[in-house]
């Protein structure tokens, strides 16, 4: 699996992760999906891979 995220995005990625796992944290009700996403966000971030990047041709890094 090769890298498609520079290190940039993957920082703003873990930033995006935490403040979406915030809201979904203390706001509740629907804001879970936002905590999904936040996760996703963080575990893309930890291994430098987007699979969505990859199905459209992107690469940032």
């Amino acid at each position: 699996m090769e890298k498609n995220m520079a290190g940039w995005d993957r920082v703003l990625r873990v930033v995006l992760g935490i403040i979406f796992l915030y809201l979904a944290i203390t706001k509740g009700g629907a804001w879970w999906i936002l905590g999904i996403i936040g996760i996703v966000f963080i575990g893309t971030s930890a291994v430098g891979f987007c699979p969505l990047y990859k199905v459209v041709g992107f690469k940032t890094g």
